[in-house]
């Protein structure tokens, strides 16, 4: 899949994936296929999703996770999308296999 790489040395994480966008925190991560692959498996959630979905379902499973462990780390790390990119972000074959909505199994 194919992305157009943005460098922020602003960024407060690594790196990010806005479709179609890739942002690193510096121009050594663009190179790192652990991060790559991770935020390539978030283009794939953002596509079927048909990308604003995803977006308002990120945010509102982080919210809810706020609440319920009133800790903004922890209240990341168990968002769905991200328990599944992380789940598998050293898979580098992952998506050949990624079944749609594969998310969904990280809700719970």
């Amino acid at each position: 899949m194919r992305y157009l790489p943005v460098i922020w040395s602003g960024l407060p994480a690594n790196a990010m994936a806005l479709f179609p966008f890739m942002i690193f925190k510096n121009a050594g991560l663009k190179k790192n296929l652990v991060i790559i692959n991770h935020e390539k498996i978030h283009f794939h959630q953002q596509l079927e999703l048909l990308i604003l979905p995803f977006y308002v379902l990120y945010l509102l499973n982080y919210l809810l996770n706020l609440v319920r462990y009133k800790n903004h780390s922890k209240a990341y790390f168990m968002i769905s999308f991200e328990r599944e990119a992380y789940a598998n972000d050293y898979n580098l074959n992952y998506l050949k296999t990624r079944k749609l909505y594969s998310w969904l199994t990280f809700l719970f």
